[in-house]
């Protein structure tokens, strides 16, 4: 699978009706409603916000009162086509005027999201974890030399507690070396890039 690196947004006109796609990394369904609604905001006069979006297993779309499938399925079958996840699409329509019935508007929604998607950084994701584990402080360099090429958030107490994101690969190389000195308090499944 693949995502997109940053946010990109990117503007069309077909028959006088503006096209903005809005595309943006998506790792929480619950902050749909928040993300829509930043973009009513700035795109007030809009006639429609139509959305696909791809989270890991799930995925939805809206066609925002636009005709029963000419949006938000094109819009999810494009970002589908390109094997995506984790993202995020909203194509915001201002109407022009000339209506470009179903076809036009299915055509009209895949070409939004298709060049939007020709201006967006596309990654591989990573199947890995997300790791906290604490160990004593006499164990410091030996856990420093094998997380070396991790990025790694440190807290200091009364044991030292190191939090970050690994690849599976990179922890089955050292999952035994890491158990015999710290403890795992934390390893959550995840997909990063």
């Amino acid at each position: 699978m693949k995502s997109i690196k940053n946010k990109v947004i990117h503007e069309i006109i077909i028959n006088k009706s503006r096209f903005i796609t809005v595309l943006t990394p998506f790792y929480d369904k619950n902050e749909l409603n928040q993300i829509i609604y930043h973009y009513k905001e700035i795109y007030k006069d809009a006639t429609h916000y139509c959305f696909g979006y791809i989270l890991g297993p799930y995925s939805k779309c809206s066609d925002d009162g636009e005709p029963s499938g000419t949006a938000g399925k094109p819009i999810l079958q494009v970002l589908e086509n390109h094997e995506l996840t984790n993202v995020l699409c909203l194509v915001i329509r201002y109407f022009g005027g000339i209506k470009l019935g179903a076809g036009g508007l299915l055509r009209a929604y895949s070409k939004s999201v298709s060049e939007a998607l020709k201006k967006a950084t596309i990654l591989d994701v990573i199947d890995g974890y997300y790791l906290e584990i604490a160990f004593k402080y006499d164990d410091n360099k030996f856990i420093d030399h094998l997380l070396k090429e991790q990025i790694v958030t440190k807290e200091f107490g009364s044991f030292i507690t190191y939090k970050f994101q690994i690849s599976k690969k990179d922890f089955e190389k050292i999952e035994v070396f890491l158990k015999e000195k710290a403890i795992i308090k934390t390893k959550e499944p995840i997909q990063f890039v």
